[in-house]
């Protein structure tokens, strides 16, 4: 089972932060006025209680007191800035390999909230071109990343290996043959990127045309033939957007391998 680690993030600092509030207003005070008037003073007041003296928080307490900060930031940074991701498939080869560890934007396509991911804040759209995590459509769960190809009201047509905007054929050139792969160059107006097509194989596989509807993406891997995508399961609503991937920091295939970082740098 899939542990959802945003909704036990929040649950964590929600509940660290309303122990230590509570200690903060309630409970150290209590405890401080029991140990007052346990103490025998010398007239009829109590006298205070010296930092030495200070009843020992509760571990509970303790506990929260150390963890919420720390907690509270993670949150933050991860709900709202940046959210680091592990690529598990080969989907987005050459761009993106297996055990990339990737920086994802969280704030380019507007704030959310973290669980429910309501956005709260407009702050920019998924432009054509953008390497986007999302939520896959038919679980609303899985995070999946792919590239935005077509926006709200675009027309795509995939034929025989080659790509259609609006009517438009998307310019490719030829790169190197890397048998069983074909790499060559995509035009996606302001965004050149790599892309492989599968040599030898039949040019039916994810053809098609689509529409894509208001507050939708049509997404695509760059793995052309070795990709789970739009083609076949449709559009992603704008409420599955995660963010932007922007950067490799780390690749780490495998526990069984060393962590390298000869491919740190943007995605383009």
């Amino acid at each position: 089972m899939d542990i959802d680690f945003p909704l036990v993030l929040v649950v964590l600092t929600f509940a660290t932060g309303l122990i230590w509030l509570a200690d903060k207003l309630f409970l150290r005070e209590r405890r401080l006025a029991a140990a007052r008037a346990s103490s025998p003073g010398t007239g009829r007041e109590p006298e205070p209680v010296s930092a030495e003296e200070e009843p020992k928080e509760p571990y509970l307490v303790d506990l929260s007191r150390s963890f919420f900060p720390v907690l509270a930031i993670v949150l933050v940074l991860r709900s709202f800035l940046v959210e680091p991701f592990q690529i598990p498939s080969g989907s987005m080869l050459p761009t993106l390999e297996v055990g990339d560890f990737i920086l994802v934007n969280k704030y380019a396509y507007g704030i959310r909230l973290p669980v429910a991911g309501t956005k709260i804040l407009e702050v920019g759209d998924p432009e054509r071109g953008d390497v986007m995590v999302f939520k896959y459509p038919e679980d609303g769960e899985t995070n999946y990343i792919k590239r935005v190809i077509g926006l709200p009201g675009d027309r795509i047509r995939y034929e025989d290996k080659q790509l259609f905007i609006n009517g438009e054929l998307v310019d490719t050139r030829f790169v190197a043959r890397l048998p069983p792969m074909e790499l060559r160059r995509e035009d996606l107006g302001e965004v050149e990127h790599d892309i492989f097509l599968t040599l030898g194989r039949a040019g039916n596989s994810g053809e098609g045309e689509w529409v894509v509807p208001e507050g939708h993406y049509f997404v695509m891997g760059d793995n052309r033939d070795n990709s789970n995508d739009s083609r076949y399961w449709g559009t992603v609503p704008d409420e599955l957007v995660v963010g932007k991937a922007f950067a490799i920091w780390m690749h780490w295939k495998s526990i069984t391998s060393l962590p390298s970082f000869d491919r740190v740098g943007g995605i383009e």
